[in-house]
Formats: C-alpha cells, sequence, structure tokens
C-alpha cells in the first residue's frame, strides 16, 4: 500500500506516526512521503498532525467518472474479444438520453457508420436498448413518453408499448440484440457493465454481418461477452466492489 492510500483509507484517524507504525515503516520515512504529497498537493494538514486529500487529488477525481474508468480498462480486453470473434466491438454510454460511443475496434471498423464521441439514438441499437433497459423506472418511462421513435429500417421497434415490453425482457435475460434495427443486415449483441455498486453505466456490443460466414453464432458470443464485462469490471473496480455480480444464471468462458 502506498503513503498516499494508507492516508486515505485512515481516515485521519492517526497522525503520520501512527500510520507510519501500521505501515511498518520508519516514522522519517513516513513524514518524508507526506510532506512530499503535501508539497504536490495531493494531500492537506488537518488537525492534530493528521491528513486529507488536497486539492490537486480532489480535482483529478472530479475528472475520473466511473465511466471513464471503465473506458480506460476496456480497450485491450474488447480488442481481444474482436480478435477472437473476428468483428467490431464497441463500448457506449448513456448520456441525455443518447448513446455514446466511447471505444470501436475490430475487423473492418472503419466501415461501420459509428465513431467514437459520437452520439446516436439509443431505441434501435444493442447498447442503447442494455443502457435504456437499466434506466430508474421514472427515467425509462420519461424516455418511452418522448417519442416519436423514427423507424431506422422495417425492423426497428418504434411503438412505446413494444419497447417497454423489450427493454422489461432484455434486463431480465441480461442482454440485448438489434437484429436489423439499426441497419438491415446487421446484428449486434450488447451486455451491460457495471460499477462497484452494481449500477449499469455503460454497454459492450459485439457487431457483425448477418450473411457472415465466420459469423459468430449468439449462444457462443453471449458468455463471451459477459466475460468481457466482469473482466473490465474487475479490474475496474477490484478494490470497491462488494460482492459478486449476478449475469442471470449465464456461464462464463475464458477468453483464450
Amino acid at each position: 500500500m502506498t503513503m498516499l492510500e494508507a492516508v486515505l483509507e485512515d481516515g485521519a484517524e492517526n497522525n503520520v506516526s501512527g500510520i507510519a507504525r501500521k505501515l511498518g515503516v520508519p516514522v522519517a520515512t513516513a513524514h518524508r512521503q507526506v510532506a512530499t504529497l503535501v508539497a504536490e498537493g495531493y494531500l492537506v494538514p488537518a488537525s492534530y498532525g493528521r491528513h486529507v486529500a488536497g486539492a490537486r487529488l480532489m480535482r483529478l477525481l472530479e475528472k475520473l467518472d466511473d465511466k471513464s474508468v471503465i473506458a480506460n480498462v476496456a480497450a485491450p480486453i474488447l480488442n481481444r474479444v474482436a480478435k477472437k470473434v473476428r468483428s467490431i466491438v464497441q463500448l457506449g454510454t448513456l448520456e441525455n438520453d443518447m448513446v455514446t460511443y466511447r471505444l470501436k475496434m475490430g475487423d473492418r471498423a472503419d466501415t461501420l457508420f459509428t465513431k467514437i464521441g459520437m452520439q446516436l439514438e439509443a431505441y434501435c441499437s444493442g447498447v442503447g436498448k442494455v443502457l435504456l433497459a437499466h434506466l430508474p423506472p421514472s427515467a425509462r418511462n420519461s424516455y418511452l413518453a418522448s417519442g416519436p421513435f423514427v423507424p431506422l429500417t422495417p425492423h426497428t421497434i418504434i411503438d412505446p408499448e413494444r419497447l417497454s415490453a423489450e427493454l422489461d425482457q432484455i434486463r431480465e435475460q441480461g442482454f440485448a440484440e438489434d437484429v436489423g434495427e439499426i441497419l438491415e443486415g446487421l446484428l449486434c449483441m450488447a451486455v451491460p457493465v457495471r460499477n462497484h455498486n452494481g449500477h449499469v453505466v455503460a454497454a459492450i456490443s459485439v457487431t457483425q454481418e448477418a450473411q457472415s460466414p465466420n459469423r459468430t453464432l449468439p449462444e457462443n458470443l453471449l458468455p463471451m461477452l459477459q466475460n468481457a464485462a466482469n473482466q473490465i469490471e474487475t479490474v475496474a473496480f477490484a478494490a470497491l466492489r462488494p460482492g459478486p455480480i449476478d449475469y442471470g444464471g449465464s456461464s462464463m468462458r475464458a477468453l483464450t
């Protein structure tokens, strides 16, 4: 454990000497390290020789929300998925009822119309439907009442009641599918990514051409995506996660 972690975890209960004894390090070394952290703005002195988070650390934490943490750690994990399925893999989050695509990679990724940073309607994509399905009831009802929803293909679900039933099913089964709803001939499967409190804050997906001879079948793709989501959550929130995450009983498979 670093000195910064030790001071923050201590919660200003002990002074520097007390923290040094808990860590088993020389008191002089602990004082020197804390003094450096204070000089750099990561800690500030409190009462009786104790210290708390400083302005520089607080500014960094403000910039690093759960969505940013997930996007930062997800790239290498999703890259492995993309190589295995030889398809396009994406990660998206929900802002102002729109999907923001934060990661995109895989074979022929440049041929799909989405771009990193682009925002698209949520009701017609796998990623979007996962995120809508896990909104609080009041937010979800407000979204469903915000139509009309434009049909992008003959398969797009635009009726609010049908969409509501679809979202209920997605929340129960733990994944969403887009079968030609955003673009004919494309298939997409998406699963949620949760933060340390179990709240869905992102979704990851695999997009494939329906007629591709190399298409990964849904029964093989789902556990692969769920395993990737679990890896992302573990890396991003290992220190904070209170317990195991329930994926509705679906089996996990390693990405080998």
